[in-house]
């Protein structure tokens, strides 16, 4: 008997503990970074909640506020790469980074 009540004295408290460690990772989200517009689309860029990578929600220009994104881009290592695709795919934009963006 009095194992049992040891054995709750000490795993309880270590289970609980990973429990809420383990809650704690997936309550993690991204966030909105920027948005912004050019020619017939508007976007908003997203952070992973570490900053590991970056993705674009992108709309019609005449789209509603409210309404989903039309696409949702792959990751970018950057704010800087996902931006350039925005504007050489999506803005019109013939930049030099241009010709090195699909």
């Amino acid at each position: 008997m009095k194992f049992i009540q040891t054995l709750k004295v000490a795993v309880i408290p270590v289970l609980t503990v990973l429990s809420l460690l383990s809650a704690s990772n997936k309550a993690l989200a991204d966030y909105l970074t920027s948005q912004g517009s050019g020619g017939n689309s508007r976007y908003e860029l997203w952070s992973t909640d570490d900053n590991s990578y970056y993705y674009l929600k992108i709309w019609s220009s005449e789209a509603s506020p409210n309404s989903e994104a039309y696409y949702t881009s792959r990751a970018f290592t950057s704010t800087g790469e996902a931006l350039i695709y925005f504007d050489c795919n999506y803005a019109g934009k013939n930049l030099p980074e241009c010709q090195n963006v699909q």
